[in-house]
């Protein structure tokens, strides 16, 4: 599924070098979401596609630029509907890239917001262990209510830190996914019957 094979021939429009995404569809309007009613330029990608369209730029490793190649299986299609397409593919990435980029800020200001109560958290329960453990002075249960304290403090601490180290990372990626999906030269190449 992954390849990145030399371009087709007929291809002159795509960049030298370019990793191909291979699509073969009957009717271009196969690649648009059927229940969508919006002029052509401006429909969303049928989901199967997208995920199809997506998974397979996301096996892709590298920065190689992306190329879609749509072999049409029957009818032959005008240039107008091809620089259609061309619009309405790119045009559909860019709006996915700026939605997970909205989910990246948002997931941010999440991480942010959960990492203020955890730091307070984690203070409020350092204060109160010291002092129950003051209070408590040469009782043993003292110590124990101050790590069960301590120990509660870190794990107020666990989904901020898990939100910086590791959950933004994938949407990043994501958005800049999309956002060499929004770049790449589209190729129609019809079937020759």
């Amino acid at each position: 599924m992954a390849t990145e094979p030399a371009a087709p021939a007929g291809a002159g429009d795509l960049a030298p070098g370019c990793a191909l995404i291979e699509v073969h569809v009957g009717e271009l309007k196969q690649l648009f979401n059927s229940l969508d009613p919006t002029p052509f330029r401006e429909r969303d990608l049928d989901p199967k596609a997208e995920e199809f369209i997506a998974g397979w730029a996301s096996e892709l490793h590298g920065d190689a630029p992306l190329c879609l190649v749509v072999h049409v299986d029957r009818g032959d299609v005008s240039p107008a509907e091809v620089t259609m397409l061309r619009e309405a593919v790119g045009e559909f990435f860019k709006q996915r890239a700026l939605v997970t980029r909205r989910r990246l800020r948002q997931v941010l200001k999440v991480g942010r917001t959960n990492l203020v109560i955890g730091v307070a958290a984690l203070a409020a329960s350092i204060v109160l262990g010291d002092l129950a453990a003051n209070v408590l002075a040469g009782n043993r249960f003292g110590g124990i209510f101050r790590e069960s304290l301590l120990i509660g403090g870190w794990v107020a601490m666990w989904r901020p830190l898990e939100v910086f180290l590791y959950d933004w990372w994938p949407i990043r990626a994501e958005a800049r996914r999309y956002d060499r999906l929004s770049r790449m030269p589209v190729k129609v190449i019809p079937s020759r019957q």
